[in-house]
């Protein structure tokens, strides 16, 4: 048994009866939609057509909103339905990320996720979905698809079908019947000029850019003919799929989504990336002295403002789920193919380590030993590095399940978050060594090249990897050229490049290395890989799914 939805896009009127009997039967709030009619119009007057397409969950065979749920509160049913749990959804918006088609939103009755579920409730007692009743123009089709006899299946068998972003692999099972392009693809047209209202969000110069289009001229007064490249380069990987009309296209009607993850997220990734970065750095000074000549009260500390970081990272985690309260259900009934489930065993892992090592220095636990402690502070070192670098870089696994956000499938972003973590442990780990220790100059010399060694490969990874490389999918694409060339670029080349990478290692260079200058480049790197994280998990979000 497999459940699927077949629109007949030849048959659909765009009445929104399916909306509204959607919100009806499953008591859906004002504000948001699991199911929503959104309006395309192609050509210039008087040869304009009006494309309706129904958007809603696609209930995918392979779903990534299924595999990043830490808690199983999203899962798949036997006979194909994704459905939900409200009862056991911690609201991390994890899902909403995953999703590919802007299919999940946050319910702001109930603060968890919440999407079409085919009606479950309905087909348990062999109904068919609200919607299925509503349609006056039985334009959709749903049923099991394994049942040769169904409506559906005939349908399939006898019709030409197409689905949104099959490159996603996600095996979608929401079929159109002549779905038009301008609607299936959600970058088809960047211009929107809503009949109802006016699109709320966007910078001033989206909103002109979207009142000019409608009036079918670009800023310069040129006719647009090739929607869907404001503001981006004619060629190129992310102008390839818009180039599909000679007319002008713009959406009459959409949903709107919102961006749920805000400043928490980058936040979290450099705190926690100064708590491993401390012992990661540890790490790399014993294995290049053989021998660390720290005293006890720098490890103490050390240890200390790891744990402090590791615990700051984790209010942040729970503080920005909508229900911080069974943020537990992710260590009592954890999902583990889920890299936000994972992560917190890690971060687990790690702080019961510091937190022990700072517990025996501050104590002089180590002082019980009745001979030299060396090789026991060595052994936690090597012991914990692999939980420390486990934390530094699982976000990356976490972001690449992220499906609907194609710029964070990057297959260099563990490598930079282990490389970001590194200058983020090495300031503290400076400032400690010059307060409490003494004849530790090799120490702080090599923990001085290390930092500036890593702003260096941070910048080429940026400037070579992350942006310098052509992106394979056009929403990628579109994040990256947003981040260097659009709404976020001075944030980036000034921010970032400048005053993240660039001035610290113009300013060791000139000042000859110095603890001073070692200090204040550390703090400009952290202050830049901060600015970075933001846009980076902003940037993606603001490329529409649907």
């Amino acid at each position: 048994m497999k459940y699927g939805f077949v629109i007949d896009n030849r048959k659909c009127i765009g009445c929104h009866a399916c909306s509204t009997a959607c919100k009806s039967e499953n008591e859906v709030p004002l504000g948001v939609h699991r199911t929503w009619v959104k309006y395309t119009e192609t050509g210039k007057y008087p040869d304009a057509t009006r494309h309706f397409q129904v958007t809603r969950c696609n209930h995918c065979e392979n779903a990534p909103c299924v595999r990043i749920c830490p808690v199983t509160a999203m899962y798949q049913r036997e006979d194909g339905i994704v459905e939900f749990d409200k009862d056991v959804c911690i609201g991390c918006k994890a899902c909403i990320q995953a999703c590919p088609y802007d299919a999940i939103h946050i319910d702001p009755n109930f603060g968890t996720a919440s999407k079409c579920h085919f009606c479950s409730h309905r087909v348990d007692i062999g109904l068919e979905p609200a919607c299925v009743v509503v349609c006056p123009e039985h334009a959709i089709i749903a049923g099991d698809m394994d049942d040769p006899s169904s409506e559906i299946s005939k349908v399939l068998a006898k019709q030409s079908v197409t689905v949104r972003k099959p490159e996603q692999g996600t095996a979608p099972k929401l079929f159109y019947i002549e779905g038009h392009e301008a609607s299936m693809t959600p970058t088809a047209s960047d211009a929107q000029s809503y009949m109802w209202s006016e699109k709320q969000g966007g910078s001033h110069n989206d909103r002109q850019a979207a009142k000019s289009a409608s009036q079918g001229k670009s800023k310069s007064g040129s006719v647009i003919n090739k929607p869907g490249t404001q503001g981006l380069p004619r060629n190129g990987p992310y102008s390839a799929r818009s180039q599909t009309s000679e007319h002008m296209v713009q959406v009459g009607y959409n949903v709107e989504h919102q961006e749920y993850w805000h400043w928490q997220v980058p936040a979290y990734i450099v705190t926690k990336d100064i708590a491993a970065g401390i012992f990661l750095v540890l790490a790399m000074l014993l294995g290049l002295t053989n021998e660390l000549h720290i005293s006890t009260r720098s490890f103490a500390l050390l240890q200390t403002i790891s744990v402090v970081f590791t615990v700051i990272t984790t209010l942040l985690l729970v503080f920005d789920l909508e229900k911080p309260m069974r943020f537990l259900s992710i260590i009592l009934r954890p999902q583990w193919r889920s890299w936000l489930a994972r992560g917190a065993f890690i971060l687990i892992g790690f702080s019961i380590v510091t937190t022990a090592w700072a517990f025996a220095e501050w104590f002089h636990l180590f002082d019980l030993i009745p001979f030299n402690v060396a090789p026991f502070r060595e052994e936690i070192l090597i012991l914990g590095t692999p939980l420390a670098l486990g934390t530094a870089i699982y976000t990356a696994f976490l972001f690449g399940q992220a499906e609907g956000r194609d710029l964070w499938q990057n297959p260099i972003l563990p490598i930079q978050l282990f490389v970001r973590s590194i200058i983020c442990g090495c300031l503290p780990v400076l400032l400690v060594l010059v307060a409490t220790s003494n004849n530790v100059l090799a120490e702080i010399t090599i923990t001085t090249t290390i930092l500036f060694a890593g702003i260096f490969i941070n910048l080429c990874l940026s400037v070579f990897g992350e942006f310098g490389m052509p992106h394979q999918t056009e929403g990628a694409a579109r994040a990256a050229h947003d981040i260097t060339h659009g709404n976020y670029r001075l944030r980036y080349w000034a921010g970032y490049i400048l005053l993240g990478n660039v001035f610290p290692l113009a300013l060791g260079y000139s000042a000859g290395w110095t603890i001073l200058s070692t200090i204040v480049a550390g703090i400009s790197a952290i202050i830049g890989i901060f600015i970075m994280e933001y846009i980076f998990v902003m940037a993606p979000q603001k490329v529409p799914n649907s």
